[in-house]
């Protein structure tokens, strides 16, 4: 490494460091601020003249949340449709009615993983929390299994959720990192899949049966009859019904709805690894693969088969299903101006240059990167989005590396060890009356294994012919 590679590096460490102090301590600025303020500062550090650190934060801001801002505002759109119209808890009875308690863990992993696919890790969980709550009430009045059944029942969906809110797009830190690093999004969801299934099962089932007989976490009583009528030991009812309610949405189609724009981006997924390049056939699943175009489809098939109800109602829940996640695009658009900043100033190339020094993975030095920013600053989009912007030369730099495999790198880094300055954190922890010590080995040890799990599959996946 050269002296201006080393004066590159100091000035990339201190501001992720900068960047962590502005957040997490005083004036504890909104990350947004903070992420512009320090492109600014690493811009007149560099060298770079006025014009260009203006240009390069405006155009890396509308560069990244052009490529995901849409995506994710759709996805929100279609979560909320499939609540509002009782998707979400008919195919919750159908999976949980058929299941002993035994295979209830599983049951309720399979259902997160259906209903993550298109919301939030907050979202997700807010939606399946009658679900939960009925359930565990269920065990809990029938005395079944030992410890607290809402641990026992709410591990499995908590694990899911993050894996797939972490690994998988259209989910927008997995969308971000991809965009970044301008990498395949077919390729990415491929692997994501396949490394959420055994991180979904440890940190899940598994873990779950594991810590539930050895906690006694129970929500308070006016929690529990928000979700579950008093007399009833059954999943409450959606908020509100669907518009017909003597007809509503078969699970099938409940499925089909949540699954379409995965499904079309998996299709052209498939079709890139075995259609020749001037295949006709290749251009239409492109077409219909691409994330905006597959959620945007997605979302205009729910609302026909779901009979979606007024005109009017539909525009409302729509509108209102944007507003949760109008804070997530302004962090992204943030991090698109620190990344562009830092690609103009060349500061990713001297961390090209400092891995071939250090002969260190770039897998693993992204899983580092964002685990490090995401515990340190409560925000797992900050972690992916700060890691992305660092490493995203290393796919011009002429270095052998699997893309898909590092966007997925950095987007378990950003689960790991969700603490006290996450909000997941908190949800977690007072919809279920805990402790911070029980929130702790639940929801905190639970995205830690999905964590570590998935950069253990990335390493296994690098084993193997790239996709593509």
């Amino acid at each position: 490494m050269s002296l201006v590679d080393i004066r590159l590096l100091t000035i990339a460490l201190v501001s992720v460091l900068g960047l962590v102090a502005l957040i997490v301590a005083k004036p504890k600025l909104h990350p947004l601020l903070a992420l512009l303020l320090v492109s600014i500062a690493v811009g007149l550090a560099t060298g770079m003249p006025l014009d260009k650190v203006a240009s390069a934060i405006s155009g890396g801001a509308g560069k990244t949340l052009g490529a995901v801002g849409l995506v994710v505002a759709l996805g929100a759109m279609l979560g909320k449709l499939l609540a509002e119209s009782g998707v979400t808890t008919a195919v919750s009875d159908a999976i949980v009615s058929r299941s002993s308690y035994r295979a209830l863990p599983w049951a309720m992993a399979g259902v997160a993983f259906v209903i993550g696919i298109p919301m939030f890790f907050e979202v997700g969980l807010v939606v399946l929390l009658p679900l939960i709550f009925g359930v565990a009430r269920k065990l809990e009045t029938g005395k079944v299994g030992r410890g607290s059944a809402y641990v026992y029942v709410s591990v499995p969906v908590i694990a899911a959720l993050a894996a797939m809110h972490g690994m998988v797009p259209p989910h927008p830190g997995p969308l971000t990192a991809i965009a970044t690093l301008k990498t395949s999004v077919g390729a990415t969801m491929i692997y994501g899949f396949i490394a959420a299934v055994p991180a979904i099962i440890l940190a899940g089932p598994i873990y779950g049966t594991f810590i539930a007989p050895r906690m006694q976490a129970r929500p308070d009583e006016a929690m529990i009859h928000q979700y579950v009528p008093e007399s009833e030991g059954l999943p409450a009812p959606a908020d509100r019904a669907p518009a017909d309610s003597s007809a509503p949405p078969g699970v099938g189609v409940g499925v089909l709805c949540a699954l379409l724009p995965a499904l079309l981006m998996l299709a052209h997924a498939i079709a890139e690894i075995v259609l020749d390049k001037t295949s006709p056939v290749l251009h239409v699943t492109a077409f219909l693969g691409n994330p905006i175009v597959a959620m945007l489809l997605g979302l205009i098939f729910a609302m026909v088969m779901l009979r979606s109800g007024e005109p009017e109602a539909v525009r409302k829940a729509l509108s209102q299903s944007v507003k949760p996640i109008s804070n997530v695009l302004l962090i992204i658009a943030g991090g698109g101006a620190f990344q562009q900043v830092l690609t103009d100033a060349h500061v990713g190339d001297a961390i090209v240059h400092m891995s071939h020094q250090l002969a260190l993975s770039p897998l693993l030095l992204g899983w580092l990167i964002s685990m490090l920013l995401s515990v340190s600053t409560g925000s797992a989009t900050v972690g992916i989005v700060g890691a992305a912007g660092l490493l995203a030369p290393l796919a011009t730099s002429g270095e052998t590396v699997n893309m898909p495999l590092l966007a997925l790198s950095i987007g378990c880094g950003s689960l790991f060890f969700n603490y006290a300055n996450h909000a997941g954190f908190w949800l977690v922890k007072e919809s279920f009356g805990m402790s911070m010590g029980e929130a702790t080995r639940t929801i905190s040890v639970v995205q830690s294994i999905v964590s570590v799990v998935g950069l253990l599959m990335v390493f296994a996946l690098n084993l193997m012919p790239p996709l593509g």
